[in-house]
């Protein structure tokens, strides 16, 4: 067993380069999701936390243990852990894309409630144009 997990994470003869890849890509995955979290604020529903944490503990996995990637993708039928962790970027891209479509949707129609409500708010009462009209076509 001890073998198998010295197999599936970092080697401790990594070069030095490997090493900072892997601290530069941490702070990366730390960066964005403490960046979620703040940019979301308490309105960010618990779902969509846990979903940040989870795909945070999955990226932190895949760049200190990139065996366990490879494992995994053998165990689920796919080559190369590169390549699952391909196919899992582009669900999670075309997801996010959805989201967005959906909200950039939601707000579309929000600012044309608020538009139309603000110009009937704001419009001069048919009386008062009834007679402003009247007074300049005969005056």
């Amino acid at each position: 067993m001890e073998s198998l997990l010295e197999s599936l994470g970092p080697s401790l003869s990594v070069s030095s380069r490997t090493f900072i890849v892997q601290m530069l890509l941490l702070l990366g995955i730390v960066g964005i999701v403490t960046w979620l979290f703040i940019k979301r604020g308490a309105k960010q529903l618990a779902v969509r936390r846990l979903l940040i944490i989870a795909f945070a503990v999955f990226a932190v996995a895949a760049v200190l243990f990139p065996g366990l990637l490879t494992h995994i993708a053998h165990l689920v039928g796919v080559g190369r852990g590169a390549d699952l962790l391909l196919y899992a970027t582009v669900l999670v891209l075309l997801g996010f894309l959805a989201l967005q479509e959906a909200r950039t949707k939601a707000q579309e129609k929000r600012t044309t409630y608020l538009a139309r409500r603000l110009s009937i708010d704001e419009a001069e009462p048919a009386v008062e144009y009834r007679r402003r009209s009247l007074d300049e076509h005969h005056g």
